[in-house]
């Protein structure tokens, strides 16, 4: 099980927040933190195993444990804003085969609005965020 649950949260990590695995892969510490993160969990695992619980009701309750410090995707906001707001720019970038790369680039520049402003459930839609996010592309852009 906690073969799978690694596995599962690998999978998310790729698709979600991917300048995190390769911050994982650069510092050579994919498998550490994956232990790590499913080690946090095993108590509910345990607890869930002894009950009886259906595997996929167990699993789904780990990942979503496992992920959530991970949401929202800052990766996946700065994505959506990219080809929203700059339509043409995430065109060529995709058609280029860099997106992933700008976004993470792109991301890592926004660091510093995500985190004055804050970045959770709950204000990923405030127009604040929003204009000083597109703000700074647009000068990364330029």
């Amino acid at each position: 099980m906690e073969n799978i649950l690694k596995e599962k949260l690998w999978f998310y990590i790729i698709h979600n927040n991917p300048d995190l695995m390769f911050t994982l892969q650069e510092e050579y510490n994919v498998l550490g933190y994956l232990n790590e993160k499913v080690n946090g969990v095993k108590s509910i695992l345990e607890d869930m195993l002894s009950e009886g619980t259906p595997q996929y009701i167990i699993e789904e309750i780990c990942l979503n444990v496992l992920t959530e410090d991970l949401k929202p995707s800052r990766f996946i906001y700065i994505r959506s804003l990219l080809a929203e707001e700059f339509e043409k720019t995430y065109t060529t970038f995709h058609e280029s085969g860099i997106l992933t790369y700008e976004v993470i680039n792109l991301t890592e520049s926004c660091k510093e609005v995500f985190e004055t402003i804050g970045f959770t459930n709950e204000n990923e839609e405030d127009p604040t965020l929003r204009n000083a996010l597109i703000g700074q592309i647009a000068d990364y852009l330029s």
